[in-house]
């Protein structure tokens, strides 16, 4: 099976992704040109190999901000090996890296869960060719990520991951909305009490974990795009989520902001 692998670029989950291949004694790199100290740091405490390039890699991986993912790809364009997008973009846009990438083999993966640290809390969806996925089922087999293989071409993988986000990020635009409302009209503690009383595992009833929402708005925000997309594509409406999107626009800001802070980038000014 391959044995070596670029990454393409080594951001929170990309690192982790990369440290789970080189735990596993996989020869993974990447490339250091035009990365900051912070990507730095992240590549040398995966294990990841600096290169000036990926010329010779068998398998690229692409973990990037979904409005990046077009953009990573071309930046490779000319690849004859196994490309894998495991970045959160519609179906739609999946299948538009084939298109650019079309002397590779182009497979596509949806990564669900947190940064796989440890085993049994990430998973990574596949779909493509059949042989490509299960060269990349067997790369990741015995990993912290756990590869399932998806009956179904390109765009698959990540059709199932946007379904899945749309649920789960939209919840907590609906319990930052909630918890909004209830303070411009001075209820915001009693909500709170009631939501923990009543939801108490939700994102509305322990709103602390909106902070980590906001934390993270910069790359939901594209993401939230990509679901109206692929909505859009499926014939259902995307206002939901285009709502959603315009929301975790307001802290895209606010990153180190806490709850109060977060709900106040919610009001908006008066005309």
């Amino acid at each position: 099976m391959t044995t070596s692998v670029g990454l393409l670029h080594p951001g929170a989950m990309g690192a982790a992704v990369g440290a789970a291949l080189t735990g596993a004694g996989i020869r993974t790199s990447w490339v250091s040109a035009g990365r900051g100290p912070a990507t730095r740091r992240r590549a040398e405490e995966a294990g990841l190999t600096e290169a000036t390039d990926l010329t010779g890699c068998d398998v690229i991986l692409s973990i990037c901000p979904p409005a990046a993912a077009l953009d990573v790809a071309r930046s490779v364009r000319g690849f004859r090996g196994l490309y894998l997008d495991a970045n959160a973009i519609s179906p739609r846009h999946a299948r538009e890296v084939e298109t650019i990438l079309d002397t590779a083999t182009v497979a596509d993966g949806g990564i669900v869960g947190p940064p796989p640290h440890r085993s049994g809390t990430t998973r990574l969806y596949l779909s493509g060719p059949s042989k490509a996925v299960g060269d990349l089922e067997s790369l990741f087999a015995g990993t912290a990520l756990r590869p399932v293989v998806l009956d179904g071409p390109v765009g698959t993988a990540s059709a199932l991951k946007l379904a899945f986000a749309s649920y789960n990020k939209l919840t907590f635009a609906i319990a930052a909305q909630a918890h909004a409302l209830a303070e411009r009209h001075g209820v915001g503690g009693e909500l709170r009490e009631l939501a923990a009383d009543v939801l108490p595992h939700t994102p509305f009833g322990a709103p602390d974990g909106i902070v980590s929402a906001g934390q993270r708005a910069w790359r939901w925000e594209g993401e939230m795009a990509e679901i109206a997309d692929a909505s859009a594509g499926a014939g259902l409406s995307p206002a939901l989520v285009t709502a959603a999107q315009e929301l975790f626009g307001r802290w895209r800001e606010h990153r180190e902001a806490g709850l109060e802070d977060l709900l106040d980038a919610l009001v908006s000014p008066p005309e």
